[in-house]
């Protein structure tokens, strides 16, 4: 909070001096009350959905669910309540107050071991005496590569001075769960588990299981969701380095979301935003809304003014209407032709499938050029192909009945024209929007995991590592191997500094 500290010749002043900085002062002090309300503010919201949840978790009679969908319930239940209780460990200003935990069972003895020494830099006393080593604190954290599970013994030497008896230890090292004993490669893999590779939390408690130590669904929910708190401020760094560029996709699909109070699922949409194709940084963001409702799209872009690229759908048409510039996805024009085309409904969709074939060859011939000889090329080449076809579409419905496929598909195309075509003109526009359709597709292959609680929250945590995982994928990045690093290193990664982890800047940490 701000704090300013008070002159020492207060009594030597002016008036107006006086004045101005009692002005200061004031300003100072409205300015922690701001603070403080949106703490409480924070606090109060957590608290509420935190009672909720725990109700849902220990009041709901879920017997009627079938068996997977009650497994996730749960597993995303305790994953929420551990993110809200850390939290508000994170918005408290007083330290938490100690609590009687069970005693942590022992890591089985048959798991091989690896010793890491932790050992002061400097084993000189202040007062000049050489210390002795008295001893060692030994803390053991579980390890994971595929199949086999390893501990690290980490080896905090205790080293005192027989003059003065001053003890000293390396200290602690920084982990995403403090006191906990999973290393940040095992976080990784139960995150690149659930979320890359669609496996519940209930299944990888059996794969670990087989493994030699069956890990409880709900002790990996916890970590899931501390995680998910930890890797946040990342992905908001990420949004504010994608809002800086002028080109953006967009695109949305619907998933399935738990409703706990009424025992069943209804639709919720995964809203995915995509830096511009030809643009050198690679990012795409997940955003997971309660419905397909503009306002979720207002609300992700806010103040952003640039080229977006969308199909037809009317949630993005007040985006425009606040100075967003639109640019149409050609192959969905053509995407309705072909599928006429396909069935045999149409005798002119394989003629306009041919001028739709010329526009897509001019792209293939300037794909790899900068924007400005794009730009130029499309002019001379594109421009006439698109308003020829844009002069057989308009002559092609002058003669096909109203209602029918036919009709349907041109007129998608002629109201949308200016829309489709605006890439002729803008070197750094695609022609469509299979890009972010291209990052929305794996979704698909995990919608039975998405089956979230009736809070947002399991769905939102999922976009925001999913967003991770994808954009270390378009990097080129292994994401089991980004992950692991990063949460090696976000405990002690300053928060001026967290833009040094995005997946289109992250170096591997190189050990001296």
């Amino acid at each position: 909070m701000p704090v300013m500290s008070l002159p020492a010749n207060l009594d030597q002043l002016s008036a107006d001096e006086l004045r101005q900085l009692v002005i200061r002062q004031a300003g100072l002090l409205a300015e922690s009350d701001r603070e403080l309300n949106w703490r409480q503010g924070k606090i109060d919201k957590l608290t509420h959905e935190l009672a909720v949840h725990k109700r849902w978790r220990f009041g709901v009679k879920t017997e009627h669910w079938p068996v997977e969908q009650r497994q996730l319930f749960e597993e995303t239940i305790d994953a929420d309540l551990a993110a809200m209780e850390e939290e508000l460990a994170q918005l408290s200003t007083t330290p938490p107050k100690a609590k009687g935990q069970a005693k942590r069972q022992p890591l089985p003895a048959s798991l091989p071991r690896t010793d890491i020494q932790h050992e002061p830099e400097s084993t000189v006393c202040p007062c000049g005496c050489t210390m002795k080593r008295i001893g060692e604190d030994v803390s053991e954290k579980l390890d994971y590569t595929p199949g086999v599970f390893s501990v690290e013994r980490h080896i905090r030497g205790k080293w005192v001075c027989g003059q003065c008896e001053t003890l000293i230890q390396a200290p602690v090292p920084a982990h995403v769960i403090d006191k906990g004993i999973p290393t940040s490669g095992l976080l990784a893999q139960v995150l690149i588990a659930k979320y890359l590779d669609h496996l519940p939390l209930y299944r990888q408690e059996a794969m670990f299981g087989r493994a030699g130590l069956a890990i409880p669904q709900s002790t990996l929910a916890q970590w899931v969701g501390k995680c998910g708190v930890a890797l946040q401020p990342l992905v908001d760094a990420l949004k504010g380095e994608m809002l800086r560029h002028r080109v953006l996709h967009a695109d949305e699909t619907p998933v399935a979301m738990l409703d706990p109070g009424a025992g069943k699922t209804h639709r919720a949409y995964l809203w995915s935003y995509s830096i511009g194709a030809f643009e050198p940084t690679k990012a795409v963001i997940y955003d997971f809304a309660e419905s397909r409702a503009g306002r979720h799209a207002q609300e992700f872009l806010r103040d952003w003014r640039g080229t977006l690229i969308c199909d037809d759908y009317s949630g993005y048409k007040a985006l425009l209407a606040n100075g967003l510039t639109e640019a149409g996805c050609m192959a969905h024009a053509r995407r309705k032709f072909f599928d006429l085309h396909s069935q045999k409904q149409s005798l002119i969709a394989g003629e306009a499938l041919e001028y739709f074939g010329k526009l897509y060859g001019v792209e293939r011939e300037v794909v790899e050029l900068d924007a400005d000889e794009r730009r130029r090329i499309r002019e001379a080449k594109a421009r006439p192909i698109a308003d020829e076809l844009h002069a057989w579409l308009t002559r092609q419905r002058q003669v096909v009945p109203n209602g029918s496929g036919t009709a349907k598909a041109i007129d998608y195309s002629l109201k949308r024209w200016v829309a489709l075509t605006h890439y002729l003109s803008d070197g750094q526009v695609p022609i469509d929007n299979n890009w972010i359709e291209n990052q929305i597709r794996p979704i698909a292959l995990g919608r039975k995991n998405w089956l979230f609680a009736g809070s947002l929250r399991a769905g939102k945590r999922a976009a925001a590592i999913m967003s991770l995982v994808q954009s270390a994928k378009l990097n080129g990045h292994d994401p089991l191997v980004y992950l692991k690093d990063v949460l090696a290193r976000l405990p002690t990664q300053p928060a001026s500094r967290v833009g040094e982890l995005l997946p289109h800047r992250w170096q591997p940490q190189t050990i001296a």
